[in-house]
C-alpha cells in the first residue's frame, strides 16, 4: 500500500471514493424499484422498506465491514484470501470458506456490470422524445448496454491510470448529485424521516404478507461492502472509514428521497417507473443519466480490477493455475489477466442477453454476496477469537447478530435460485477449480522432496570428466524451487544421474525471486563448484517478463567477458562467444505426469485427474518462463503416490 494513503488527506479521501464506494455507491439506480416492485404503493411497504435499508447499511456495511472487518488487515491488505492467511494456521479447513467466499465474489463481475449500466441507460426512456427508442429489453437497449460493456473490458488491457486520475471527482459528483435531490424531495415529505426507527422494519418482516421475502430486494443495498474490504490495500482504513460518512450520508439522503417521491407522488403502483431518476426535475434527467453512467462504468471497473487481484492472489496462494498476468502500468496493483477479462466479458454479455433489462436482473442478483458475507464471516470468528483474542461472550454477542442478518438475507436469495441457474454454473466451476488445484496441490507436495546437493556434487564432477558418456551440452540448466542454495530438487537429481546420466562442462541452478518493485533486474551468482555447478539467483520485479533464455545468455556473457569462467577456449561456447554468439545451452523442464502404477481411492483419483487435467489448460513452463523450444527439453517424470498393494498375478506352466 501506498505510504501516502495510510494518512487521511483529500487526495487520498476522493481516491477512495472513485476505487473503493463504486458498487455500493450506484445501489440507489435499482434498490428502491426492486424493493417496490409491482406492490401498491403503501404507508406501510415504503416506510418499511427505507427502515430496512438504513438498518441493514448500519449493520452489514458500517458495523461489520467499515468498523470491525477493516480491522483485518494483512500488511494493509483486504480481501478474503488476506484473511484467510491471517487464520489458516488455526483451522485446516478454513481454505473452504475462503474457496467459497472467492468463488462467489468473482461471480458477481459477471453481474454487476450488466445491472448498473443497464438500470442507467434506461433511464433515457424518460427522456423525452426517447420513450418508445429506450425500451428496456428492447434490441436497442440491450445493444447499447453490451457496447459499453465490451468498451470497458477492452481498454483493461491499456490499464486505468489515466482515466483513473478522474474516477475520484466524477464519484464526488455523484454522490453530491444523489444526496441533493433526495434532501430536496425529503423537503417536501419531512414525516419519512420516522422511517429511522428500526420499528418499521421489524413491522414489515413480520406484519406485510411475504414481508419476510422483501429482505432479498433489500439486501442489493450492501452487495458492494464485501468488494469494499477486497480493495483495503489500494486505499487505506482510514481513508475508508471517513469517506464512508460522507458516502451513507449520500446513499441514506437519497434512499430517504425516493421513499418521499412514492408516498408524496399520489401514484398507487410504480407501473415501470424508476424512483431513482423520478426524483429528478425533466430538465436535470439527461444529465443525471450521463453521471449515472459514468458511475456505473467505475463502479464495473473497480470489480473487475478487484476480480484480478483476488485471481492474482489465488495463483501466488496456489488456489489457481498458473496463468498470464499483465502490469500496463507502473503501480503494483493494477494488472491485467487476460483470461479472466474476456471470460467476465463472455459472463456479462452472456448475462444480458438472458435477462435483457435490469429489473429481471435484481432477482439473479444477491445471492453469489451474501453466501460470500457468510465465508467471510466465518473467517473473521477465527480471526477474533484467536488473533485479536475476545472473549467469548462478545464473540457470541456478534456473531448471533451478523449469522442472523445474514442467514436470513441468505434464505430469501435462494429462493430466487430458480432464475439465477446461470450463475450457478459459473460459481460452481470457479469454487470446483480452487478446491482441486488447492488439494491436488497439497497431496502433490508432499512428494516433492529436497536434498543436501554437497555429497552428489563428486559425482557430478565425475560425469562432466567422463568422455565415456555421451555429450549433453556445454551448459545444462535446470530451474529450482529450492530457497536454501544447498538444497536441490531429488527429481533433478535423479535426472542428472539416475535416468540418462547427462554429461555438461556446465551445471547451473537458475532459482527467481519476485520483488515489489516494478523494474528490479538483479542477479546473484554462487559457485557451488568452481567452473562446474554454479547457482544463480534472479530478482525480478512484479513487472518484469521472466525470459530466462535472454537472462541466462546475459549472465553467462557477462561472466566470460570477466573470466569468470575458465573453460577451454577451443570450446563451442567460448569461439561463438568471440562473435556474440553463445551456443550450446539446454534448459531441461521436468514435468510431472500421474503414473498408471498409482491406485488411488475414488476421491484422490479424482482430485488428481481433475488436477492434471487443468494443469494441461493452464500456462505451460517453457511460456512462463520465456523459453525457447528449439534449446528446451521436457522431460516427463512419473508421480506415484499410491501403488498397489497387493497384485494377484499368477505364473502358469503351458
Amino acid at each position: 500500500m501506498h505510504s501516502n494513503l495510510k494518512k487521511v488527506t483529500a487526495a487520498g479521501l476522493l481516491v477512495t471514493l472513485g476505487i473503493i464506494f463504486g458498487d455500493i455507491g450506484t445501489s440507489p439506480l435499482y434498490v428502491f424499484k426492486a424493493i417496490m416492485g409491482e406492490r401498491p404503493i403503501s404507508d406501510e411497504l415504503v416506510y418499511g422498506g427505507i427502515s430496512c435499508v438504513f438498518w441493514t447499511l448500519t449493520l452489514q456495511t458500517t458495523f461489520k465491514y467499515i468498523l470491525l472487518t477493516l480491522q483485518a488487515d494483512n500488511k494493509g491488505e483486504g480481501g478474503i484470501f488476506s484473511l484467510y492467511a491471517l487464520v489458516w494456521r488455526y483451522r485446516h479447513w478454513l481454505y473452504f470458506p475462503a474457496i467459497v467466499g472467492a468463488g462467489t465474489l468473482l461471480a458477481d463481475g459477471i453481474i454487476t456490470p450488466p445491472i448498473s449500466v443497464a438500470s442507467a441507460i434506461e433511464g433515457l426512456n424518460g427522456v423525452h422524445g426517447l420513450e418508445d427508442i429506450i425500451v428496456p429489453g428492447n434490441a436497442l437497449t440491450i445493444g447499447i448496454v453490451i457496447g459499453i460493456i465490451s468498451l470497458l473490458f477492452f481498454f483493461q488491457q491499456f490499464g486505468t491510470k489515466v482515466v483513473g486520475s478522474a474516477f475520484g471527482p466524477i464519484m464526488f459528483i455523484w454522490f453530491s448529485m444523489i444526496m441533493f435531490w433526495g434532501i430536496i424531495q425529503i423537503s417536501h415529505y419531512t414525516p419519512i424521516l420516522a422511517a429511522f426507527n428500526p420499528y418499521y422494519a421489524i413491522h414489515l418482516l413480520t406484519h406485510y404478507p411475504n414481508g419476510f421475502w422483501l429482505l432479498g430486494a433489500v439486501f442489493l443495498c450492501t452487495t458492494g461492502a464485501e468488494a469494499l474490504y477486497s480493495d483495503l490495500g489500494h486505499c487505506g482504513k482510514k481513508n475508508i472509514q471517513v469517506s464512508w460518512i460522507f458516502v451513507k450520508i449520500a446513499l441514506i439522503a437519497n434512499y430517504f428521497g425516493q421513499a418521499a417521491w412514492l408516498l408524496n407522488s399520489g401514484k398507487t403502483h410504480l407501473d415501470g417507473l424508476n424512483p431513482f431518476y423520478e426524483i429528478m426535475p425533466h430538465w436535470f434527467l439527461l444529465p443525471g443519466i450521463v453521471i449515472a453512467t459514468m458511475a456505473t462504468i467505475i463502479a464495473s471497473q473497480a470489480l473487475i480490477s478487484g476480480s484480478f487481484t483476488l485471481i492474482s492472489e489465488a495463483v501466488s496462494m496456489n488456489f489457481w493455475p498458473r496463468i498470464t498476468i499483465k502490469y500496463p502500468t507502473n503501480i503494483r496493483g493494477q494488472i491485467y489477466i487476460p483470461s479472466i477479462n474476456w471470460i467476465l466479458w463472455a459472463g456479462c454479455v452472456g448475462m444480458m442477453l438472458y435477462f435483457k433489462d435490469s429489473s429481471k436482473m435484481e432477482a439473479a442478483y444477491g445471492f453469489s454476496i451474501v453466501v460470500a458475507m457468510l465465508m467471510t464471516t466465518c473467517l473473521m470468528f477465527y480471526y477474533m477469537k484467536f488473533v485479536k483474542k475476545w472473549s467469548a461472550a462478545l464473540l457470541f454477542i456478534i456473531l448471533a447478530v451478523f449469522l442472523t442478518v445474514e442467514l436470513s438475507f441468505f434464505v430469501t436469495n435462494v429462493a430466487k435460485i430458480k432464475q439465477r441457474w446461470m450463475f450457478l454454473i459459473f460459481e460452481i466451476t470457479l469454487v470446483f477449480i480452487m478446491y482441486i488445484w488447492y488439494r491436488a496441490r497439497k497431496i502433490t507436495n508432499r512428494f516433492l522432496q529436497f536434498e543436501n546437493l554437497q555429497p552428489y556434487i563428486p559425482a557430478l564432477i565425475d560425469l562432466s570428466v567422463n568422455k565415456d558418456e555421451p555429450k549433453y551440452a556445454t551448459h545444462l540448466v535446470y530451474l529450482t524451487k529450492a530457497n536454501n542454495k544447498k538444497a536441490i530438487e531429488k527429481r533433478i537429481l535423479e535426472s542428472l544421474l539416475s535416468k540418462r546420466p547427462k554429461r555438461a562442462d556446465v551445471y547451473w541452478l537458475l532459482h527467481i525471486d519476485r520483488t515489489d518493485e516494478p523494474y528490479t533486474m538483479e542477479y546473484t551468482v554462487d559457485e557451488i563448484e568452481h567452473d562446474k555447478i554454479i547457482r544463480v539467483d534472479f530478482k525480478l520485479g512484479f513487472r518484469i517478463q521472466p525470459r530466462i533464455n535472454l537472462f541466462f545468455k546475459i549472465v553467462l556473457e557477462e561472466m566470460l567477458e570477466h573470466h569468470e569462467l575458465h573453460l577451454d577456449p577451443n570450446k563451442p561456447a567460448i569461439a561463438l562467444n568471440k562473435h556474440n554468439i553463445t551456443g550450446d545451452i539446454r534448459y531441461v523442464i521436468i514435468q510431472r505426469f500421474l503414473s498408471v502404477e498409482n491406485e488411488f481411492s475414488l476421491n484422490e483419483g479424482f482430485i488428481l485427474n481433475s488436477y492434471f487435467a487443468i494443469n494441461g489448460l493452464g500456462l505451460s513452463d517453457k511460456k512462463a518462463f520465456g523459453l525457447d523450444g528449439s534449446d528446451t527439453d521436457i522431460e516427463k517424470t512419473p508421480l506415484v503416490i499410491a501403488t498397489p498393494q497387493q497384485v494377484s498375478l499368477k505364473r502358469v506352466t503351458h
